[in-house]
């Protein structure tokens, strides 16, 4: 992780965009390849969404979506100084207490926010 991000830092520094890469800037960037992923998904069925890494075509374009999310998640991280691996295993562990299997297993109710 921190390798990608050293070469994203670098390419930013090598055009010249560190000024551009604020968090806001970033955080738009990174809801524009959201949206550009969501669109791969957009009309398909539940079905077809799960084979569509099957296709050619539509897999090179979704594995190109996640690679643009993925850097603009991890430049942003970098840029806030943010280690992300660390931020979401916190958040897995604050999930684990929220959501036990006991009470939560096979339902997608929202649990109350923890103390």
């Amino acid at each position: 992780m921190g390798e990608l991000a050293d070469r994203l830092r670098e390419f930013a520094v090598a055009r010249e965009w560190e000024h551009y890469h604020t968090p806001k800037n970033l955080v738009m960037a990174l809801a524009g390849e959201v949206g550009e992923l969501v669109a791969e998904f957009q009309w398909l069925t539940a079905e077809e969404s799960v084979r569509v890494m099957d296709d050619p075509e539509a897999a090179s374009r979704v594995r190109a979506e996640l690679g643009d999310v993925f850097g603009y998640l991890v430049r942003l991280a970098d840029v806030l100084g943010v280690d992300l691996l660390d931020a979401a295993a916190t958040k897995l562990e604050a999930n684990e207490r929220r959501y036990d299997p006991a009470t939560y297993r096979g339902t997608f109710r929202k649990a109350p926010p923890l103390p």
